[in-house]
């Protein structure tokens, strides 16, 4: 149960900020994929280094 409250929170406050705030939630979800971009193709550079 409490597990299930903190989903339906997150989601609640997500859309919250969304509809509040419009560009800054679209800058945080920029910024988390440029994040996960530059993590894979660290990722990347390592194992091509790696095997190279």
């Amino acid at each position: 149960m409490p597990k299930k409250l903190l989903i339906w929170s997150v989601i609640a406050f997500a859309g919250f900020y969304l509809f509040t705030q419009p560009a800054n939630a679209a800058d945080a979800v920029g910024g988390a994929f440029s994040a996960v971009g530059d993590a894979f193709g660290s990722v990347i550079t390592f194992l091509t280094a790696l095997f190279s």
